[in-house]
Formats: C-alpha cells, sequence, structure tokens
C-alpha cells in the first residue's frame, strides 16, 4: 500500500523497511534501556564517534535529537522556530551556533537544548552523533546529536529492568524560550511510515529524502506554545528549497532538519 501511494516520488527516493528487515527499534512501543542501547549501536556503526575534527576555519553549529516517550509514545521532540530566528516558523531540533565558551559541538547543542526548551543536560542520555555533517543555508557547518530525555535525570532511570518502558516526558515541563521557539512538538516514530504525511523532496537538488507533514501534530495535544497562539508559519511564494515552513503550505520536517531525521532513520532500519 505504501508503495502505491508514493507512485509519484522521485524513483530513488528513500524506501521503507519491508517485513524481511524490520527497524532496529519499535515505532509504536515505549523506548527502552534496550531499544536505547540498539540506537546507540546503531550510530556507533554507521558513524565513527571518534571523529571529532573539525575545520576551524569554518563556523559551526550543533543540534540534538532528543527521543523521548511522551505519554508512552516513542517519539522525537521538534521546535517551531520564533519571529526572532533566522527561518521563523520552521521546524528544527534544538540547537544554534558554536560559541566560543562551548567547549565543544556537544556543549553547544546541550547549551542551546536548555536555553530554548529548558532541559538540563543531567536530563539527556547522550548516544552519539551521525553525519556527515552538512552545511545550512546560512554557512554553518552543523554537527547532529541524538540522545533520550529522561523526565527528572538519566540517574533515575538506571535501575529499570532493560526491557522496562523508560518513563515519559511531560511537555508541561518544558520551559520554552519565546524570542528562539514559538511551539515545540513530540513527532511520533510512527509517523516517519505514515504515507499521507510523506513527501519526497530532492536535498540541495540530489540526495532524495522524506518531508513528513507535522501541522495536526504541532496543534495537537502533544504540542506547547510560547504565547498560546495558534501554530502559524511562513510560506515561500517562489516555493524554494528549504524557505519557509513547507510546500504548497505545508508546515514539515523538512530542509536540512528533515535530511538529518531521514538519515537518521536509514541508520534506524526504519528506510531502506
Amino acid at each position: 500500500m505504501f508503495r502505491t501511494l508514493m507512485a509519484s516520488a522521485a524513483a530513488a527516493a528513500p524506501a521503507p523497511s519491508s517485513s524481511a528487515t524490520k527497524p532496529l527499534i519499535s515505532l509504536t512501543q515505549p523506548l527502552t534501556r534496550r531499544s536505547c542501547d540498539t540506537i546507540r549501536r546503531a550510530l556507533e556503526v554507521a558513524y565513527s564517534q571518534s571523529e571529532l575534527a573539525h575545520n576551524p576555519a569554518e563556523a559551526h553549529a550543533a543540534v540534538l535529537v532528543p527521543f523521548c516517550n511522551v505519554n508512552g509514545t516513542p517519539g522525537i521532540l521538534l521546535e517551531v522556530r520564533g519571529k526572532l530566528r533566522t527561518h521563523s516558523g520552521e521546524v528544527s531540533f534544538p540547537g544554534g551556533k558554536v560559541d566560543e565558551t562551548d567547549a565543544s559541538t556537544l556543549a553547544a547543542a546541550l547549551r542551546e537544548t536548555q536555553e530554548e526548551v529548558g532541559i538540563r543536560p543531567d536530563q539527556l542520555e547522550i548516544f552519539g552523533r551521525f553525519g556527515p555533517p552538512e552545511t545550512s543555508l546560512g554557512g554553518l557547518r552543523v554537527w547532529p546529536y541524538v540522545a533520550f530525555v529522561h523526565p527528572e535525570s538519566e540517574e533515575a532511570s538506571q535501575d529499570l529492568d532493560d526491557d522496562a518502558p523508560l518513563p515519559s516526558l511531560s511537555l508541561s515541563s518544558l520551559t520554552l524560550s519565546p524570542r528562539e521557539v514559538a511551539h515545540a512538538f513530540h513527532l511520533p516514530l510512527s509517523a516517519a511510515l505514515s504515507p499521507p504525511r510523506l513527501h519526497s523532496y530532492l536535498f540541495r537538488g540530489a540526495r532524495p529524502y522524506y518531508a513528513i507533514s507535522v501541522a495536526d501534530i504541532a496543534r495537537g495535544p502533544n504540542a506547547v506554545h510560547s504565547d498560546g497562539a495558534d501554530v502559524r508559519w511562513a510560506e515561500d511564494p517562489e516555493q524554494r528549497d528549504e524557505i519557509g515552513g513547507g510546500r504548497e503550505g505545508r508546515l514539515e520536517v523538512w530542509g536540512l532538519t528533515g535530511w538529518y531525521l531521514c538519515s537518521l532513520m536509514r541508520i534506524l532500519g526504519v528506510y531502506e
């Protein structure tokens, strides 16, 4: 059914995993210590975690892909950028530019995550990173890290059985920075395999990936808002890649964020 619905997609577009190659983790059952370890190992296999060198002549940024359970559902926390940020109204991961005070790109991702949504570093269980780091439209080399968000601290969950569901994050516990984040929402992992949500694009005109429509999720019960206003986003009249909230009036996980999410789904066997 999926392949029929996506027949208009580019021929080289990523495909969902077949029944013979299931995703490495469940897309519907809560994340556990065992599934977190699976994500960590998949990142280690896919990308060298010791490859930390970067060109100091470039400007750098870092983002965090924050896995979490919300109401027992596994997913990823995403933001809709605030009015005073570059590309306001677009979906993104927490993160931003590496400052001189940051000891590393990971330190920058952790600092920005706390500043933007109020998640402390001690709540985060870092799995690793993937790549290669791409360059943003603003010229920043962006390093993507992956973590799990614990509602309290990582230590509070260490005594759980390997197959016990990890505690769910209450989105009401987040503290959004109104200047930087208009909305934050939980994207269920199952959305990555929902045909009506998926649109096949070419990243930078060459590499196929899936963008995911999320307007209903960003407006739904598993979202929090800085100002209580309706979720709004800009539409680019020229329909240029990575400008605005998405194509044809949609709010989408697209552009660099969509490319990174699609790349991570490939690593986890969600897409072939």
